[in-house]
């Protein structure tokens, strides 16, 4: 167990920062607007690993703050018990961790789609924030984005990878698109940090994964 506390609810558990709301790495900043960030984990960490480069989740996280005043910012991840230290290195970055009870499959893979949650948590939260930045370019995530857009909910889509995303998401208007691909000089994680690793890999999974590998290794296509 973490610093603050776990809670077990219908469809998956959520771990709640101690200060969660307006605070990130213990500095405290208020902000005009209310903004609340949906992460989509997997998809964000194997997107980014695929351009060769690491995101630093510390970083990440101010910058949402500072860039799109996001106050909350919901990580969706896959539970694998064991992973105590990614899951307290993510919460002490100022995450907010909502997971999904994994699977394992008869070949050994550990599976975690997080993309219900992710959705559910968004319109439970609706009527509590001004705007929502979604994270993700998974096109599972194109009603909910086109809804946002209806309701003027969304403040920004960010896509990891430029590159390699929904063909579905490419209706948008562009300028509610932005991209991590775009943003190594900002966000890359530098040789003198350290990610948020896992106490130790689900069975199938490699040393090296991190973040979401360990919680689903077996990866979706992104061009849905």
């Amino acid at each position: 167990m973490v610093n603050g506390y776990l809670h077990k609810g219908a469809w998956s558990w959520t771990m709640f920062a101690p200060c969660s709301v307006v605070c990130y790495n213990g500095n405290m900043k208020k902000l005009a607007e209310q903004n609340y960030a949906f992460i989509d984990s997997q998809n964000l960490n194997l997107s980014v690993r695929s351009l060769g480069w690491k995101l630093d989740y510390s970083r990440f996280r101010k910058y949402l703050s500072d860039k799109y005043a996001v106050v909350k910012a919901f990580i969706f991840i896959g539970y694998v018990e064991g992973n105590s230290t990614l899951y307290r290195g993510l919460q002490e970055a100022g995450y907010i961790l909502i997971f999904k009870p994994t699977l394992t499959s008869k070949d050994g893979l550990t599976k975690g789609n997080v993309d219900a949650e992710l959705v559910m948590h968004t319109m439970l939260e609706i009527n509590n924030f001004d705007h929502a930045v979604i994270i993700s370019g998974d096109g599972d995530f194109y009603c909910l984005v086109d809804e946002l857009i209806k309701q003027n909910k969304l403040r920004k889509l960010i896509i990891p990878n430029q590159k390699r995303y929904s063909s579905l998401l490419k209706k948008f208007d562009p300028t509610f698109l932005a991209f991590v691909s775009d943003l190594k000089s900002k966000l890359a994680l530098t040789p003198k940090r350290k990610e948020p690793r896992a106490d130790h890999p689900a069975k199938g999974a490699s040393r090296r994964d991190s973040i979401s590998d360990n919680s689903t290794t077996k990866r979706r296509s992104q061009d849905k």
